[in-house]
């Protein structure tokens, strides 16, 4: 039978990532008092939210102006992951949503499932301020450039050890 985690506020949400880059995994995380949820997702995933978070906020500010009131100043959270890091499972599907009424957004992330057994698939709702995920889509971006840099031939990304650049045959170090 599936779990459905609500935190409805979250007192923290953020995206981060643990290890060295090329080995870097990535987590939600969010928290509500003493609970903490924890979620591995991948480094697109991160992207695409951080992405889908700033197209929502925008329509949000054309469509609710009157709801604006709590991102007028910016404010300061700290978006480092809580440590113990432990996941709940590993994300396949997220989506985003806005209630008027409460004037929170809720990003909700459903468990990697086989195709199967999506009936039987965990999911947490994280509900956020409109603040609160201002705050994030800057902070996920900085943690998602923080790993490899990028070839600016292949655009693959470049190890330590070295790249062999499929654009320059592999010459040239």
């Amino acid at each position: 039978m599936a779990r459905h985690v609500e935190l409805n506020p979250v007192s923290h949400l953020t995206i981060g990532a643990i290890g060295v880059p090329g080995q870097r995994v990535f987590y939600l995380q969010g928290s509500q008092g003493n609970t903490v949820v924890s979620l591995v997702i991948e480094k697109q995933q991160a992207i695409v939210v951080a992405n889908g978070f700033e197209e929502l906020l925008h329509d949000l500010q054309r469509r609710y102006p009157q709801a604006q009131r709590d991102v007028t100043e910016s404010v300061w959270m700290d978006l480092r992951l809580r440590e113990p890091v432990e996941p709940l499972f590993r994300v396949g599907n997220i989506g985003l949503g806005y209630n008027e009424d409460l004037n929170r957004i809720v990003l909700v992330a459903y468990e990697l499932v086989e195709e199967s057994e999506e009936d039987n698939a965990d999911a947490v709702s994280f509900w956020a301020t409109r603040a609160q995920i201002q705050a994030m889509i800057p902070h996920t971006r900085e943690v998602v450039k923080a790993g490899r840099p990028i070839c600016g031939n292949c655009g693959q990304p470049i190890d330590a050890s070295g790249h062999f650049c499929p654009r320059r045959n592999g010459y040239h170090p």
